[in-house]
């Protein structure tokens, strides 16, 4: 007969758990507070009140608004969705009675169950991530085509669905072992698995999306090249996406980190003035030289050892678990509440990961400043990033909080005039 460890894992091992939250959450809190930029400029800085109206057109503050309200709707509708979900499987024996129905052995079923209950998710969301697409084609955003834009939504489930099952199912196996101490092999494999996620994400994912070419030959190589030597980040290579197949947004990134870094650039973005290309990269230079990939993994590290102790005191309630359906957390029949609560701890985690990344961007601007000395540069840049790419330039309150990983565009413009000020150059 099949042993599905029924036992309880309150008591000590809650205790424990309890205390290793308390010291892995208290080790993120800190070295949050102590290593992000909270003030990416001088004290004595000047402030300059952000003021869209002072840099872009009537016609481009009504077009960036209007498009911000084609894309909310479905953009809110789909986090309900998420969050409706989330909700079936954490508080209902939905995702229970979806997994009883699966035949073989406990790992295949577990294996069967999360890309199973994902993928009613995917279909609920898939009419308005059409809804999303149509309103970016209509706004000239987007160059693809239905299929395309299938193949390329498909694939990022397919990515997504593989990390969430390999999580799912590594917690059912070690709570079938070790029912009172499965957070601790858990937390350390959930901190290895974002380190190994982040190496290889360049190498395996990001080729699934696009193509990448070496930007070719020429001045504009020669000088980024040239640039990230002076800077004391030497590249070897700066890499093309093309971009162009899907958008028409202009973007440019870092990602990885020691043998995998790389900067890559959008070939959209390669239509600007070198000069507002070699902006951009600057500012992608500054992640590099702050090891910003670095260390969002390893705060991510921690977040994901904290969470695996967080998981383990909530599915100590027995309460919830009779509701659910689930007879322990080691029953493949835990799949669905494991992925309930997954969602729900991504989605309330989301605000406080914006609200450190938007220093670090201001620190990677300030950055490019330094670098390059180019205020006037710096604006015509982020000026035509936020017309070609329609972004908000007064997001409401929670869109600030949910959804912006970067300062507003007329937030990073009130920088660059104050860094100019503290450098007695001309205010762009």
């Amino acid at each position: 007969m099949e042993d599905t460890r029924r036992h309880g894992v309150g008591g000590a091992g809650a205790r424990a758990a309890g205390v290793g939250l308390l010291v892995l959450g208290g080790a993120l809190v800190v070295v949050a507070a102590l290593t992000t930029p909270w003030r990416s400029l001088p004290g004595g800085a000047p402030a300059v009140v952000p003021d869209p109206a002072r840099d872009f057109t009537a016609a481009q503050i009504a077009r960036a608004e209007a498009f911000d309200a084609a894309v909310s709707l479905p953009s809110y509708l789909s986090l309900a969705v998420t969050l409706v979900v989330a909700g079936v499987l954490v508080l209902t024996p939905a995702g229970a009675w979806a997994a009883s129905r699966l035949k073989g052995p406990w790992w295949l079923r577990t294996l069967l169950a999360v890309p199973l209950i994902s993928a009613v998710s995917l279909l609920l969301k898939w009419p308005l991530g059409m809804w999303f697409e149509a309103r970016l084609r209509e706004y000239g955003l987007s160059t693809q085509g239905w299929p395309a834009w299938s193949a390329d939504r498909l694939k990022s489930f397919a990515v997504q669905t593989v990390l969430i099952t390999i999580m799912v199912l590594a917690v059912v196996w070690l709570a079938r072992r070790a029912p009172r101490r499965w957070w601790i092999p858990a937390a350390g494999g959930a901190a290895a698995l974002t380190v190994v996620a982040s190496f290889v994400y360049p190498l395996v994912v990001e080729p699934l999306f696009n193509d990448f070419t070496p930007l070719p030959a020429g001045p504009l190589r020669s000088e980024l090249i040239a640039m990230a030597a002076r800077d004391g980040v030497p590249v070897e290579d700066v890499l093309v996406a093309d971009a162009s197949r899907r958008t028409t947004a202009l973007n440019a990134y870092v990602s990885g980190f020691g043998a995998t870094r790389r900067i890559v650039v959008y070939d959209t973005l390669l239509r600007a003035p070198a000069g507002e290309v070699k902006l951009v990269v600057a500012h992608e230079l500054g992640h590099a030289d702050e090891g910003d990939v670095l260390y969002g993994t390893l705060v991510g590290a921690l977040g994901a050892a904290a969470g695996a102790c967080l998981l383990f005191l909530v599915l100590s309630c027995g309460r919830l678990r009779r509701r659910t359906g689930v007879a322990s957390v080691g029953d493949p029949r835990a799949a669905g509440l494991l992925l309930g609560l997954m969602s729900i701890a991504t989605v309330l985690s989301g605000p406080a990961e914006n609200l450190v990344s938007r220093h670090i961007e201001a620190r990677a601007d300030v950055h490019a400043l330094d670098l390059t000395r180019d205020p006037a540069t710096f604006a015509a840049m982020q000026k035509r990033l936020a017309v070609t790419n329609i972004s908000d330039l007064s997001p409401s309150a929670f869109e600030y909080l949910m959804y912006a990983s970067h300062p507003t565009s007329p937030q990073r413009l009130a920088l660059a005039r104050s860094w100019a000020r503290v450098n007695g150059l001309p205010e762009p």
